[in-house]
């Protein structure tokens, strides 16, 4: 969209004599042919749209020329990349898992920073089927992962991931697709020496042979936590400030590719029921709906990007609601199947998705969503169920790896070496 100020006419005060002598000798015209007025009246119609019509393509051919304001594009990204023809365009969420035995990319035991609550098969699970499985759009194909030609596109650059615990599972995932490319597993470390957990704030991954960092911040919520306010009913125990990001995001601006995630601690249970509630300003609103402050803390999310990423730095990312299984009355129960289900019985959609994709179209800056939602609503098959470090609470949220997580990181790094003259190839 091109924003045009008020036209000046005084730009065109070069073409006066033209014009005077376009109109005198319309008049001599008049004159002469005064005697046929009927044909007078067509022809002065004809001359008098014809010069509309010439001086229309002239202002705005100097308008075209003379802009002035620079484009102003209001976009959101969905990774689709031009394939060979020049002509189709590929939505890669849009498509099917296919079985591919070449399948799975690496093997999470050798991965030492894949938590052992991720690897279904070191904690019992005998099926290995799932790793099997290979998502493939429908208008073209995702190039195979290559550890080796990524690393050297991020040779020298940072890339964190801010989110929940799916979040870090994706950046476990992208740490160890990243290793089998690297010949000295010693040369790739966390920077505090610290033990993957999901209680730590900041793990941080070094690739030293690169100078690579890969980062993860636990921001569940991506905006700040707070204090109860005075004079709060004493079921308030905390507050999320839905105005004010997370204090760790002055941590997130200094990075080359930065991926978001939010929305599996929105919910009555993670909140209410353990006393925290929504604040806007000095504002407690206690009746204000998840949802709706879920909408609340995205805008907060929009203005920082707007404001405070370097858009010819930084390209980033926010992946919408991942697909869960639960099933039963209360949504209790856990049942992993032994293959992805052939319908997605309405998982593919989700309120907090629409959302994301709703609030990133309307940003100036440029962000890609990667709209995961339909493609994990029929992987029934790849969740922890029963097969975590903590196997009496079955899961229907989380992901093992290797599995689903891979292919959102495939999915990325294709994007991001699309843009640099290696694109999705077509079917």
């Amino acid at each position: 969209m091109v924003m045009i100020s008020e036209f000046d006419w005084a730009t065109f005060d070069h073409f006066r004599p033209f014009f005077t002598r376009v109109f005198c000798f319309r008049e001599r015209m008049a004159k002469v042919h005064c005697k046929i007025l009927v044909f007078l009246s067509l022809d002065g119609l004809v001359a008098m749209i014809s010069l509309i019509s010439f001086l229309s393509a002239m202002a705005f051919g100097y308008m075209y020329l003379f802009p002035t304001h620079s484009p102003v594009i209001r976009s959101y990204g969905i990774p689709e990349s031009n394939v060979s023809n020049g002509r189709s365009r590929c939505d890669v969420f849009k498509g099917r898992w296919i079985h591919d035995e070449s399948y799975p990319l690496y093997d999470s035991s050798r991965c030492p920073f894949a938590e052992r609550g991720f690897n279904c098969l070191a904690n019992g699970r005998k099926d290995s089927d799932y790793t099997k499985w290979r998502w493939k759009p429908q208008k073209c194909d995702i190039p195979r992962f290559s550890a080796g030609a990524i690393l050297e596109k991020l040779r020298g650059k940072r890339v964190v991931f801010v989110g929940d615990s799916l979040g870090r599972t994706q950046w476990e995932s992208l740490i160890c697709l990243l290793m089998t490319g690297v010949e000295d597993k010693r040369s790739v470390y966390e920077v505090n020496g610290h033990k993957i957990t999901k209680q730590i704030m900041f793990l941080g991954v070094r690739f030293s042979s690169f100078n690579l960092s890969i980062d993860f911040y636990r921001s569940v919520f991506l905006v700040q936590p707070g204090p109860v306010p005075r004079h709060a009913p004493k079921r308030v125990k905390s507050t999320l400030r839905l105005d004010k990001l997370d204090a760790l995001s002055k941590e997130w601006i200094n990075s080359d590719v930065l991926i978001f995630n939010s929305g599996h601690w929105w919910t009555r249970t993670k909140l209410f029921e353990m006393g925290c509630y929504f604040q806007v300003g000095n504002s407690l609103k206690l009746g204000m709906p998840v949802s709706k402050a879920f909408g609340r803390a995205l805008d907060t999310w929009a203005s920082w990007v707007e404001t405070m990423i370097n858009r010819n730095r930084t390209s980033v990312f926010f992946r919408t609601f991942e697909s869960s299984h639960w099933s039963g009355r209360n949504r209790n129960s856990c049942k992993v199947s032994k293959r992805p289900s052939l319908t997605s019985h309405g998982r593919d959609r989700s309120l907090f998705s629409d959302m994301i994709i709703k609030v990133v179209k309307k940003m100036t800056t440029r962000v890609t969503v990667l709209h995961v939602t339909p493609m994990g609503a029929f992987r029934s098959d790849a969740h922890l169920g029963i097969w975590s470090d903590h196997p009496s609470v079955p899961d229907c949220s989380h992901w093992c790896l290797p599995g689903v997580p891979d292919t959102w990181n495939e999915i990325i790094f294709s994007y991001l070496l699309s843009n640099n003259g290696v694109s999705f190839t077509e079917q």
